[in-house]
């Protein structure tokens, strides 16, 4: 585990780890996958009786007062299972914005988005099945705010690659009354957006490897387990080293952010590169995973596909690849020669 990954893990507590785990694991076995993915409410009232909608929401606001590190952890359990729930929009996104702006939060399920000069923003996570979205747009060179439940605003359904709603948001900004916003907390909106992705795809990637090495040690191809084949061996250990590579990165952004309180000098150059190294770390495991389980895995018997599609589709969200490669790319050039190491150590 790298230094960022045993802070991590002394932060939480492995009890609640283990119930995160448990909770998604019971769901997703008595309820697989059939038809367009919507917020199953009865799911989301379990887990708000559990303390788990708003869980770094603070106690006063009705919150559970936990860190990123625990929401972190949230995350990547619903991922690594397969469930599908707006977590992160509602709760690390929307209701901490309204938090921070000190907006009253009455018990509805949200998403937050930005909209353009147009009043539009175009694949908002989770929009047509939310209660209300927090929106944000420019004026007068600054930022207002707004919680609007959706009857006051257009909402265009869409979907990204595995049928997560990703919707089209649409207002008229002038007649909408708008909170202040500082340009601070806008920025970091985008980095923790960011960062939730980073995390989603590393545990996706973490569920790809597991699968492969599951099926390579159990099939058998010219009488013996595909396991023993030179070549099955370099896939599944290049797709380890990516692995751990996105993951390594993401926690090691994720620390710097918590200790930081997200206003760390480099921090945005931490959630560039992890967002960089996972999504090449997932055309790699996708790649690799569905060579080495051929046809079976984009069958819908096998869950393979589950995870693969999840991975491309999550790290083109919030930034493409190469939008968070040029970041990096920019950061390293701007640092210059002698404030490069300083750059990549702090």
């Amino acid at each position: 585990m790298s230094a960022s990954g045993a802070d991590r893990g002394a932060q939480l507590d492995a009890g609640l780890v283990d119930m995160m785990n448990a909770v998604f694991a019971d769901y997703r076995a008595t309820h697989p996958p059939t038809g367009p993915i919507r917020r199953d409410t009865e799911l989301w009232a379990g887990l708000d009786r559990l303390g788990l909608v708003r869980l770094t929401g603070s106690e006063q606001s009705g919150g559970s007062g936990a860190s990123w590190y625990e929401v972190a952890e949230l995350i990547a359990a619903a991922a690594r299972n397969g469930v599908r729930v707006p977590l992160a929009e509602h709760d690390v996104l929307a209701c901490w914005l309204l938090e921070q702006v000190g907006a009253p939060i009455a018990a509805a399920a949200r998403t937050a988005c930005i909209l353009d000069e147009t009043g539009t923003a175009t694949a908002v996570p989770w929009a047509s099945t939310a209660e209300r979205i927090v929106v944000i747009w420019q004026h007068d060179g600054g930022h207002l705010l707004a919680d609007l439940d959706c009857a006051q605003l257009r909402i265009t359904p869409g979907s990204n690659l595995i049928g997560e709603p990703r919707d089209t948001v649409a207002a008229d900004t002038s007649a909408l009354p708008g909170t202040p916003v500082p340009a601070g907390l806008v920025a970091q909106l985008q980095l923790k957006a960011a960062l939730v992705r980073s995390i989603q795809v590393c545990a996706a990637l973490d569920k790809i490897l597991e699968l492969v090495v599951e099926h390579a040690s159990a099939r058998t191809q010219f009488g013996r387990p595909l396991s023993k084949f030179q070549a099955v061996q370099q896939l599944i250990s290049d797709t380890a080293a990516e692995a751990a590579l996105a993951r390594a990165a993401t926690e090691a952004a994720l620390s710097a952010a918590v200790r930081s309180n997200w206003s760390g000098s480099n921090l945005r150059f931490a959630v560039s590169v992890a967002r960089s190294c996972a999504g090449h770390a997932a055309s790699v495991a996708v790649r690799n995973a569905h060579q080495v389980l051929g046809a079976i895995g984009t069958t819908a018997e096998h869950r393979l596909h589950e995870y693969t599609r999840a991975a491309l589709a999550w790290r083109s969200e919030f930034g493409s690849v190469q939008h968070w490669d040029q970041q990096v790319t920019d950061a390293a050039l701007a640092a210059g020669t002698d404030g490069l190491w300083s750059l990549i150590a702090d």
